[in-house]
């Protein structure tokens, strides 16, 4: 039986289908969360059987007047994971005196907790916590179907859009992209920030920043330390940071969610650093995770016994980002961390662009 959640008519942002204006940030994010919100219910679609009419998914695109392209299937269960729509308005609803109009949205689901698809769902959150998303099929899928998209009608009409492991997911494939100078339009709700300790959530604020500082001298002392021309591993990786650094990817976050709110505090922690005149150490720390940092010496020790290992760089890691907190009550977990959210009228929001020098 479908959820009322399903149910554009009953949980949809009806007040947006005959009046988008995309100059609106509003009308923007919650648009882009309706598409991802297609994926999710097209995927409980094809799980339930239901189509035709009774399918519940293409509301949460039509009433924006938006085409499916193609639907995103994964090949290790056949679940839908991602879709890529075409923004077709009528002439009386384009307005082509904006930039900030899609032409073409990939977008992206999180988890599904279904039978069918929740143990490999399941699966690649755990590779998400080891960095080891982009090793999968899964990713393999989502970076072509942006590479084929951006070959064929140019990186400026491409945009993506991800939820919790679906945000993983766009953030990744933005960020590969990023590398090679193609800046694409990111929006990534509730986006997975690998983190062992949840610092955002310790309430004295001495003790978050105490705590911050003294991880990021940790983690750069061990990142100078383990820097594989220093140990004459060979060659040395190009430092990804300034390439990504014009990459201003659009990060909807929670402070209630564990899984997202680590970001707040990563981003709030440089501009603390760079005020007690410690920006050297956060430029090197904000590069590294700790779990990375040791993961890279579990892999040098490897080499060293003539094992090959592949250290993973850690995805979520980013240098520059438009970062918005819903500062409005939540009631739990569920809704802190759900697409829904994203949607809602009246809601107390907080932006800012956070900029790597």
């Amino acid at each position: 039986m479908a959820s009322e959640r399903e149910d554009f008519s009953l949980s949809g942002p009806s007040h947006l289908t005959c009046c988008i204006n995309w100059e609106n940030a509003d009308h923007r994010r919650s648009v882009l969360a309706c598409l991802v919100m297609g994926v999710y219910t097209a995927a409980r679609d094809r799980h339930e059987k239901r189509e035709g009419s009774q399918a519940l998914a293409p509301p949460w695109w039509e009433s924006f007047h938006f085409k499916l392209v193609d639907l995103l299937v994964d090949a290790a269960n056949l679940s839908i994971f991602g879709a890529i729509y075409e923004y077709k308005p009528s002439s009386s609803h384009y307005n082509d005196s904006t930039g900030q109009t899609p032409r073409y949205v990939i977008a992206f689901r999180g988890t599904l907790k279904k039978r069918a698809t929740f143990v490999r769902d399941f699966w690649l959150n755990f590779r998400v916590f080891r960095c080891e998303l982009h090793q999968t099929s899964r990713f393999e899928i989502a970076m072509q179907a942006v590479r084929n998209m951006v070959a064929a009608v140019g990186d400026s009409n491409v945009w993506l859009a991800g939820h919790s492991l679906g945000a993983a997911l766009a953030m990744l494939a933005g960020r590969a992209m990023a590398k090679r100078g193609i800046r694409l339009e990111s929006f990534l709700f509730n986006p997975p920030f690998v983190s062992v300790v949840p610092i955002e959530r310790i309430k004295n604020r001495t003790w978050k920043l105490g705590i911050r500082f003294a991880r990021s001298v940790i983690t750069a002392a061990l990142a100078l330390a383990l820097e594989p021309k220093n140990l004459n591993q060979g060659n040395v990786s190009e430092d990804p940071f300034p390439a990504l650094s014009q990459w201003f990817p659009c990060l909807f976050v929670n402070p209630a969610d564990l899984i997202c709110s680590e970001y707040i505090g990563y981003f709030e922690h440089r501009r603390e650093m760079e005020k007690i005149g410690a920006e050297c150490i956060e430029k090197i720390a904000t590069q590294h995770s700790f779990r990375g940092l040791v993961k890279t010496f579990r892999g040098l020790l490897k080499r060293l016994v003539g094992k090959d290992s592949e250290a993973a760089e850690p995805f979520h890691l980013i240098p520059s980002a438009d970062l918005t907190v819903n500062q409005t009550r939540t009631e739990n977990f569920k809704d802190a961390h759900g697409i829904r959210q994203w949607w809602t009228r009246d809601l107390h929001l907080h932006s800012k662009r956070y900029r790597y020098r």
